[in-house]
């Protein structure tokens, strides 16, 4: 009785949908522009949406996950259409792997290359706006490592996978900074009312005011400040 199952089958319906058998190249040519139009806009999207895992990595995945879920449930997707599009993603993994390998230049245009988003205390500003990381985000990440205040911060890198590195100063060499606790940067001030050490809200850059005006930031040229401190880190 299965033996009369399986010779009732449709074998071609089952190993290729509705598709023809000369459907196989466009297949190949499909899966390689799908392939690289992941990959090009997850750089895009920047290293924080791939946070953990390369971008590479996790295109294979994503086309490695929806070559095997379509043919589960889609009756016109056969199951060879899927396993080419795998043979197609493990060739060309391999063959990326293997320029990444070989090719520095390779490797940073396909997966990006570490960023120092905080220099000496403060934000280095041309690097921090070409990231998608909004400062609340950032902000986060640091008090998560025990950071108070940028002061304590000698240089800070979002690595490739999207991670934050973070190399502190020794307590004895702790500089007054930018406070980024919940609500520090909520009152902004213009007008300074008394002697002290005083970051700016964009930048980070600090230094000590008098009263009166608070004048334009020398490094980012914004006007919005708040007192700093040089609280040590606490681990």
């Amino acid at each position: 009785m299965f033996a009369s199952f399986l010779l009732k089958l449709n074998w071609k319906e089952l190993l290729m949908g509705q598709e023809e058998w000369s459907f196989i190249l466009e297949i190949i040519l499909r899966t390689a522009i799908m392939f690289l139009t992941i990959i090009i806009g997850l750089r895009i999207l920047g290293k924080r949406g791939v946070k953990q895992l390369s971008i590479f990595e996790l295109v294979v995945i994503i086309g490695l996950g929806s070559a095997a879920g379509d043919p589960m449930f889609n009756k016109d997707v056969g199951i060879i259409s899927s396993i080419i599009v795998f043979v197609v993603i493990i060739l060309l993994y391999s063959i990326i792997t293997y320029f990444i390998g070989k090719y520095k230049g390779f490797e940073q245009l396909l997966e990006g290359k570490p960023i120092c988003l905080i220099e000496n205390g403060e934000f280095a500003i041309d690097n921090f706006k070409k990231e998608n990381l909004g400062s609340d985000e950032f902000f986060t990440e640091l008090r998560l490592k025990g950071v108070s205040q940028l002061g304590q911060i000698e240089t800070a890198i979002e690595e490739i996978s999207g991670e934050i590195s973070v190399f502190f100063y020794e307590d004895k060499e702790v500089k007054y900074g930018l406070p980024i606790m919940p609500n520090s940067l909520e009152n902004p001030l213009r007008m300074i009312k008394k002697d002290g050490h005083y970051a700016c809200t964009f930048c980070g850059h600090t230094e000590i005011k008098t009263p009166g005006d608070s004048r334009h930031c020398p490094k980012c040229k914004k006007e919005e400040w708040v007192p700093s401190c040089n609280k040590k880190r606490v681990t």
